[in-house]
C-alpha cells in the first residue's frame, strides 16, 4: 500500500509515501508535525498529480539538505517548499501542507534501513483509511493544479511533466 523508494544518489536513504482518505484527525496529525512528533511531511493529496511528484521534491530537498543549501529549517519544510512553483515558504506551506479540515493526506518520510519502524508509527497516528499510494490521482484536482502550475492547454506531454518541469526550473528562472 505504501511506496518505498531508495534514493538513487543517496542509496542509504529511503523515501516512503503513504497516503490515507477519510481522515478524522488532520489537526491533530498537523499539530503533531509542527512540534516534530511526527517525522516527516504532511502533504494535501488535492494538489498533487503522482508520486513521482512527491519524490522529485524529496529527492531535491535531501541533496540541499546535504549541501547544506536548504531554505528552509527542516527536510520536511524543504520537500513541501520543493512541490511549490515559487520560492515563498509560507505560501507552499499554505498550498501543500495539510490543513485542519482536510480529508486526506500523503505522508512522505525520509528515513535509513534501521528506521523502517516509522512506516508502521505513522499508520497508528493517522484515523483514516490507507489508500495504495497510486491512487493519489484519484484525490487531485486537476484544475487547481492546473491554475496553480500555469498549465495551459497548448503544451504538450502530461499534466505530471509540466508539473515537475516547473519545480525543478524554479531555481534557474
Amino acid at each position: 500500500m505504501h511506496l518505498s523508494q531508495t534514493l538513487e544518489l543517496f542509496p542509504d536513504l529511503t523515501v516512503t509515501q503513504i497516503l490515507f482518505k477519510e481522515v478524522q484527525n488532520a489537526a491533530e496529525l498537523r499539530q503533531n508535525a509542527v512540534e516534530g512528533k511526527i517525522k516527516g511531511a504532511l502533504l494535501k493529496p488535492t494538489i498533487l498529480v503522482s508520486p513521482f511528484q512527491v519524490l522529485v521534491a524529496a529527492n531535491k530537498a535531501v541533496h540541499l539538505q546535504k549541501v547544506g543549501q536548504m531554505k528552509t529549517r527542516s527536510l520536511f519544510s524543504e520537500i513541501i517548499l520543493n512541490l511549490s512553483p515559487t520560492k515563498n515558504i509560507s505560501e507552499a506551506f499554505k498550498r501543500f501542507g495539510i490543513s485542519d479540515s482536510d480529508n486526506s493526506v500523503l505522508v512522505v518520510l525520509v528515513h535509513d534501513k534501521e528506521e523502517s519502524h516509522l512506516v508502521r508509527d505513522i499508520a497508528t497516528k493517522v484515523d483514516g483509511l490507507q489508500i495504495p499510494v497510486d491512487d493519489v490521482s484519484s484525490l487531485s484536482d486537476l484544475e487547481k493544479i492546473k491554475k496553480l502550475y500555469k498549465v495551459t492547454p497548448q503544451e504538450c506531454g502530461t499534466l505530471r511533466d509540466a508539473v515537475v518541469c516547473r519545480m525543478a526550473t524554479k531555481d534557474v528562472m
